[in-house]
């Protein structure tokens, strides 16, 4: 795949606050943070990254609106995800918002999505584990497996896959 992005740089954090950040100023990416404490680096990486792919598929800077919200390769997945359960974050009103907004929750189904089909035995334990905890920041296998299908398709859409995608019907 050509691209004209630059590389983006990854950071390592010892933050406890965030499990990771994706900065960027106007449509220009500046890093991905991942914070190496709390047991979460690869869910934080997977969430940032689904951050960057947003925000370089689309970004408006007037309105700071995302592809995820707005562009037609996204439609079939924000339908899919709107009927998925609501998951209660821990946290006041503005943090349920927050979580609730449509870049967020693309980028916790990117990284669901990517632990899924990953076919790392490791990666899929912590997708497993975090499922068996309850984890707000995940769904549960069968509410999530049309919404990972959906993830899929929005890359084909954007013709940024080389490869024929395993799929799930």
């Amino acid at each position: 795949m050509l691209s004209d992005l630059e590389p983006v740089p990854v950071r390592t954090t010892a933050t406890i606050s965030e499990a990771g950040a994706y900065r960027f100023r106007k449509k220009d990416p500046i890093d991905v943070r991942v914070s190496r404490l709390g047991g979460r680096v690869a869910l934080g990486f997977l969430h940032e990254l689904g951050h960057l792919l947003d925000h370089q598929v689309f970004y408006d800077r007037k309105t700071r609106t995302w592809a995820s919200a707005v562009h037609i390769a996204f439609t079939a997945w924000r339908t899919a995800a709107a009927q998925m359960e609501s998951r209660p974050l821990p946290g006041g009103r503005h943090r349920q918002r927050y979580f609730n907004a449509t870049h967020e929750v693309w980028a916790r189904c990117y990284a669901q999505t990517v632990l899924l089909h990953s076919a790392d035995p490791m990666l899929e334990g912590q997708l497993t584990k975090l499922q068996a905890d309850d984890d707000p920041h995940v769904w549960p296998a069968e509410q999530f497996a049309v919404v990972a299908v959906e993830v899929e398709r929005v890359f084909e859409r954007l013709g940024l896959t080389q490869l024929t995608l395993p799929l799930a019907a």
